[in-house]
């Protein structure tokens, strides 16, 4: 939502108000295409095409809501600017929250994994671990390249903060495709969701956690977008690069959970 300062009479200091914005609302709905939708689609419903439409209307919606609304908030700002907000403040809350779904998710494979009688069941192929160890050097550098843009934005040099930025989405969009690779590779095996406990459980936490990495990169893609025309927002910097940074660290529990025990 874009914020502007409405002087008060009597000599009011200027109050911070809202407009009222449609993204949160687009949002809101490409969520529901993005998670239970597709889920419901193919495990209830037995309908993996319509659960890949699905996913094929709520990923773009949820790239271009998260963009339009990222894009329309830090509108008129620059990087000279004092920022106001509640952003960086709030982000730590949502991490909090989104980890303890993760929690959940990783909770039910221990106890899945702990209380099967032999692990991989039968039925599942032979999964590569170069693959992931390729996969979490990626994301690694990608927040380390993040921090380099962040380091640039602070001494003003924006044009090292864009080259950085584009770098480390590059490296995020690498590794979601590397993801994508894997998934069809072991799908076209006959390793799916249906194939056993270990791929519905496989595919639930590696495309949760492919899920996280899309927000991300869009939350990177829509402070690109106003910074090439010259308007940065550090406090939206910050609040998306926190947010990379969470995303690479749960990456370390689903790689050495779901792949290497």
């Amino acid at each position: 939502m874009e914020g502007h300062d409405v002087a008060h009479h009597g000599g009011a200091a200027g109050h911070h108000e809202w407009e009222v914005s449609l993204w949160p609302l687009l949002l809101s709905v490409s969520v529901l295409f993005v998670l239970p939708f597709p889920f419901a689609l193919y495990f209830v419903y037995k309908s993996g095409l319509l659960a890949v439409l699905a996913l094929g209307i709520g990923v773009p919606l949820l790239t271009v809501s998260l963009v339009g609304w990222v894009s329309e908030a830090i509108k008129g700002r620059n990087v000279n600017s004092v920022e106001q907000g509640l952003g960086t403040g709030a982000v730590p809350f949502f991490i909090v929250a989104e980890a303890f779904i993760f929690a959940g998710f990783l909770a039910a494979y221990w106890a899945t994994r702990l209380l099967a009688p032999s692990w991989p069941p039968a039925g599942t192929p032979h999964i590569s671990m170069t693959i992931p160890v390729i996969m979490t050097i990626i994301l690694v550098s990608s927040s380390v390249t993040i921090h380099f843009a962040e380091e640039k934005l602070e001494h003003n040099n924006v044009s090292g903060f864009i080259s950085w930025l584009i770098v480390t989405i590059v490296l995020g969009a690498v590794f979601f495709l590397i993801s994508a690779y894997e998934w069809s590779h072991l799908m076209g095996a006959g390793f799916t969701f249906s194939t056993n406990i270990y791929g519905s459980s496989f595919f639930s936490i590696t495309g949760f956690h492919a899920s996280h990495v899309i927000v991300g990169l869009t939350g990177f893609i829509a402070v690109l977008i106003p910074a090439l025309r010259g308007t940065v927002s550090k406090n939206f910097v910050k609040s998306v690069s926190v947010y990379w940074h969470f995303v690479d660290i749960v990456w370390f529990f689903v790689v050495s959970q779901v792949y290497f025990w």
